[in-house]
């Protein structure tokens, strides 16, 4: 009979018990009768108490795990958001880096397309200059050319109108 039984014979025991006159919440039980449940309960006591400590036990144990369990989750997800916000530092970094290498070489270019206008242009005004004297040089003497021509032309001419 475990406690429990016991506890139950004790009750019905009381039920059963035949009240004091004038005093309703006293009873008159058979002393024998609870002594014997009395001693059962002690007898049972131990064992009741030893499965009491084993369940007290192997849930202390499971709850002992369970916290090492969520102990060990907790550093892992706490590792692994660290390597993640790392690796995000790292991209953004990265990016801010790319982000200046291409506004450098941008204004790079920029610069050398100005530096190369600037160069082409005056290399084109020194040829038009160049040129433009080249220009006058042959015009004066074409101009040079022409009054020869024309006073040899009149000079024959002269000639001619002499010998007729």
């Amino acid at each position: 009979m475990n406690i429990e039984e016991i506890l139950d014979e004790i009750d019905e025991l009381l039920d059963n018990a035949t009240s004091v006159p004038f005093v309703q919440h006293k009873k008159i039980i058979d002393g024998e009768r609870m002594r014997e449940l009395i001693n059962d309960v002690r007898l049972n006591i131990p064992q009741e108490l030893k499965e009491a400590k084993k369940i007290e036990s192997e849930s202390q144990r499971i709850l002992s795990a369970a916290k090492a369990s969520a102990e060990d989750i907790i550093r892992r997800a706490e590792d692994r958001a660290a390597q993640i916000v790392s690796k995000e530092a790292i991209v953004v970094e990265a990016r801010k880096k790319a982000i200046d290498i291409l506004t450098k070489a941008q204004n790079a270019s920029k610069n050398i397309q100005q530096n190369a206008a600037l160069s082409i242009a005056k290399m084109l005004n020194e040829t038009e200059t160049y040129y433009t004297k080249n220009l006058q040089n042959i015009k004066t003497v074409k101009s040079k050319i022409s009054a020869t021509l024309k006073a040899s032309t009149n000079f024959s001419n002269m000639t001619n109108n002499d010998n007729k």
